[in-house]
C-alpha cells in the first residue's frame, strides 16, 4: 500500500448561528472560521467548535469532519464562484486524502491526538443553503465527493501547522466503496454483510446498513 500523505490546508471551527439560504433560515454551525493557533481536540470536537443539531451531527464517531481540497476547483466551476476554505462545513480542509484512497479505520497521528476515519459524510439541506444551490447535496453523492469523519482515539493539542501522519490501515474498504454501496448499491446483500462486520465503521452506519439488509431479506 502506498503510504498516505496529508497536508492540512485549514482547520475550521464554528458555533450555531442563523443561516439564510434558498429562501429559508436555519440554525447551523456550517459557517466555519479558520484558526491558526493550537487548540484542544477532545473525544467530541475541536475546542471552539459546536454542532447546532446534535441529533444528526457530532458525537463520538463524528468528532471531526474532513473535506478534500482537491474537490474545490470542481465546485468552484460548478457553482460559478470562488469558495472560502471551510465552505463545506468541514473542520479539516486537507490535501492528499480523498474518498478513493482513504479507508474506513485508517489511523493518523495529529499533534498530540490520534484520530481514525469512521464514516463518510452524508450531505444535508444545510449544505445546499450554505452554497446556494439545492442540487449540491445530490451532486455530492453522485460524485462521491462527500468528505468523511474522524473519531478521536486519543485527545490532545493540535494545530494547522501539525501534519497528519498515517499510522495504520485497518480495513479494505475505502470511503468511496462505502458511499457506492449505501447510495447506489444498497441492496447488495453480500457487500452489506461484509460492511456490517467492519467494527471500525460507525455504529450509526452499520445500523442503517442493517436496515437495508432486513428489507432485502423480507423480499426473499
Amino acid at each position: 500500500m502506498k503510504r498516505l500523505k496529508a497536508n492540512l490546508i485549514s482547520v475550521n471551527i464554528g458555533q450555531p448561528q442563523p443561516l439564510v439560504g434558498l429562501g429559508k433560515t436555519v440554525i447551523t454551525s456550517i459557517n466555519k472560521t479558520s484558526v491558526d493557533g493550537e487548540i484542544f481536540l477532545s473525544k467530541l470536537n475541536l475546542e471552539g467548535d459546536e454542532q447546532a443539531d446534535k441529533k444528526n451531527h457530532g458525537g463520538l464517531d463524528k468528532a471531526v469532519c474532513a473535506y478534500p481540497y482537491e474537490h474545490y476547483p470542481f465546485w468552484e466551476q460548478e457553482l460559478g464562484n470562488k469558495l472560502p476554505l471551510g465552505a463545506f462545513g468541514e473542520n479539516l480542509t486537507l490535501k492528499g486524502l480523498e474518498e478513493n484512497n482513504v479507508h474506513i479505520g485508517d489511523v493518523f497521528q495529529w499533534g498530540q491526538a490520534v484520530i481514525q476515519v469512521s464514516q463518510p459524510r452524508i450531505p444535508c439541506h444545510k449544505l445546499a443553503k450554505r452554497l446556494g444551490n439545492e442540487d449540491t447535496p445530490q451532486c455530492v453523492i453522485d460524485k462521491s465527493y462527500t468528505g468523511f469523519y474522524f473519531r478521536v482515539l486519543k485527545e490532545g493539542t493540535v494545530s494547522v501547522t501539525t501534519p497528519l501522519h498515517f499510522l495504520k490501515r485497518c480495513t479494505d474498504y475505502s470511503v468511496s466503496f462505502v458511499n457506492n454501496n449505501f447510495h447506489h448499491d444498497r441492496y447488495n446483500e453480500k457487500v452489506i454483510e461484509e460492511l456490517l462486520a467492519v467494527e471500525e465503521l460507525a455504529a450509526s452506519w452499520r445500523s442503517m446498513l442493517r436496515g437495508h439488509l432486513e428489507k432485502i431479506l423480507e423480499k426473499q
